[in-house]
């Protein structure tokens, strides 16, 4: 499986330390992790408006102008299936963790025993609560699964978003659509994102899906995209 992580602290040396042990755990478990650090959280905020597809997050308390518990509930506002695990120098913060269904804590210095063990139960909680991003389509408020989605095409000012399920219409740019899903998705023209999960096969001018639709696939995004299928499918 393949997790994309990111690890907040205003210590570097904490986040060479967590980075360290997470991949270790992925190596262990066969897993992919795709981990990004930040040293505030005004540069997760900042990145998470361009990419919201963060599994897990591994959030210091103590910081700067904004603290872990702030942003864990800036980030609740719309995300319920992101897993939140505080890490901390004092036990005096556990309480606030309920306020934002933190999966866990973990006291500092963080030990590799217990940093594996939250992290295959945030593995256990992300499978059972599959991800999905809610979109106004045709005046209702309409819950789409990530995992069901092959395909993003725009026109005019909306978007059709093809699924395991049907197609959907949506008022929304697909700059809009790319930051909501994130990881697992690649831009392949100006027009199209695809589920890299439903490729079947790339060449050089479009990109072929499960269910056989042709995707074109731009000269100018044909290396970005062949590197990321070749990265999505890779075994460490």
């Amino acid at each position: 499986m393949a997790y994309t992580i990111a690890i907040c602290d205003d210590e570097q040396v904490e986040l060479h330390y967590l980075t360290k042990l997470v991949n270790q755990w992925a190596s262990i478990n066969k897993h992919v992790a795709i981990t990004e650090s930040f040293a505030s959280a005004e540069a997760f905020l900042f990145r998470y408006a361009e990419n919201k597809g963060y599994d897990i997050l591994l959030l210091d308390i103590e910081m700067g102008a904004m603290n872990g518990v702030e942003l864990a509930k800036e980030i609740r506002r719309a995300n319920e299936s992101m897993q939140i695990v505080f890490i901390t120098g004092f036990p005096d913060y556990i309480a606030q963790g309920y306020e934002v269904t933190a999966l866990h804590y973990l006291m500092k210095p963080v030990s590799e025993a217990k940093l594996f063990a939250v992290l295959d139960k945030a593995c256990k909680q992300l499978n059972k609560s599959e991800r999905a991003i809610l979109l106004d389509i045709g005046g209702e408020c309409v819950r789409i699964s990530v995992n069901a989605i092959l395909c993003v095409e725009a026109f005019a000012h909306s978007v059709a978003i093809t699924t395991t399920a049907g197609q959907y219409v949506a008022k929304q740019s697909i700059s809009e659509i790319q930051s909501l899903l994130g990881e697992g998705f690649i831009r392949c023209h100006r027009s199209y994102l695809v589920g890299l999960k439903y490729i079947k096969r790339m060449g050089k001018t479009d990109i072929i899906l499960d269910n056989d639709a042709a995707i074109p696939l731009s000269r100018r995004l044909y290396h970005e995209a062949n590197q990321a299928f070749i990265r999505f499918y890779k075994v460490e």
